[in-house]
């Protein structure tokens, strides 16, 4: 397994992490017996890093971690790294209530997350989404707290722009900014992902397939469960889905010269954006996760990354990522 930093200050992580989300929430129905096995094969090939959120089906997942944490051998338990986002209100009906940054709710999350996952300290933690009632720095300063405590080793960013990095990053050192980042999500570059290489701030990457779009496994007449978030998803909309796919067969063409699957090309592009770049990946099955493991082997030169861009060009993505109500909570995009 290869390694990278998470920024300056962060610890040394697997070059892939594993994002657990999938497992609990949001793309309809997940095994949980599969998901246990998968965390265990990711650990087992020598993914570290493992990220969740503590309301990713209101603590199903940490839960889910710290089960599988427990049934792992010593060896892979104690190397593994947790990274635990919070913040994110939800109520008994699973919906959506707004984000809590208050240095008190701060430290409340915090307890539950160690409860849940079994561990005795959280190696990442950051707030989802920023509280727009309190300022970044009161929220930042209570992970800090966290961190002077022992409760947590390093303080993470999420979906925040630059501005916000600069101010947060002020109050205390800031391991990484996990953001969305693929080939069809490429805002982070023109003053976000600069800002962060200022700061000596790694990237934790997420949605490197965009939610499966650009896998190479999402068909045409593909009918989504009610509980798929993806059904709300524009990307996934009517013409635009189609036009994305369009893109995705393209990409299959530049895949296929390589040897390697759609998703192998499209993680390693990411992979090689830089060494302070770490692409979570979020296989939900073993053969998924085996798939995204063989991005490792995928060296991209200059032509094959210029054949890429003109597969997948900048801003052809057709819809936002998330929808409208979603977007206005992303401090990264104001």
């Amino acid at each position: 397994m290869l390694h990278r930093t998470l920024g300056t200050t962060g610890p040394q992580v697997s070059a892939l992490g594993l994002g657990c989300m999938g497992m609990s929430a949001l793309y309809g129905d997940a095994d949980r017996a599969e998901s246990i096995a998968t965390v265990h094969a990711a650990l087992d090939a020598g993914v570290t890093l493992l990220d969740t959120g503590d309301f990713y089906g209101m603590g199903h997942n940490e839960l889910l971690i710290g089960e599988a944490l427990r049934s792992a051998p010593p060896a892979h338990r104690e190397k593994a790294l947790t990274s635990v986002k919070f913040g994110a209100l939800r109520d008994p009906d699973g919906g959506w209530s707004g984000y809590d940054g208050r240095p008190a709710a701060v430290k409340n999350f915090a307890a539950y997350s160690l409860q849940r996952l079994g561990v005795d300290h959280i190696d990442v933690y950051r707030i989802a989404r920023i509280d727009p009632d309190v300022p970044v720095e009161e929220t930042v300063g209570a992970i800090a707290e966290l961190v002077e405590a022992g409760h947590v080793r390093h303080i993470g960013l999420s979906e925040v722009g630059a501005d916000t990095i600069r101010r947060a990053a002020a109050v205390a050192p800031i391991s990484d900014l996990q953001i969305e980042y693929s080939l069809i999500s490429r805002g982070i570059e023109e003053a976000i992902l600069p800002t962060c290489r200022e700061l000596g701030i790694g990237v934790t990457a997420y949605g490197v397939l965009s939610r499966g779009l650009i896998s190479g496994h999402f068909a045409r007449d593909r009918q989504l469960a009610a509980n798929d978030f993806r059904g709300m998803s524009p990307r996934f909309q009517g013409e635009n889905l189609q036009r994305n796919l369009d893109l995705v067969d393209a990409l299959r063409e530049v895949a296929e010269a390589k040897g390697a699957s759609v998703a192998q090309t499209a993680i390693a592009w990411v992979l090689s954006r830089g060494e302070d770049i770490v692409p979570l990946v979020g296989a939900r099955r073993r053969d998924r996760l085996t798939e995204a493991l063989g991005a490792l082997d995928v060296t991209l030169g200059a032509d094959d990354l210029a054949a890429i861009e003109k597969a997948v060009p900048v801003g052809a993505a057709a819809g936002e990522r998330y929808p409208a109500s979603q977007m206005a909570h992303l401090d990264s995009e104001h």
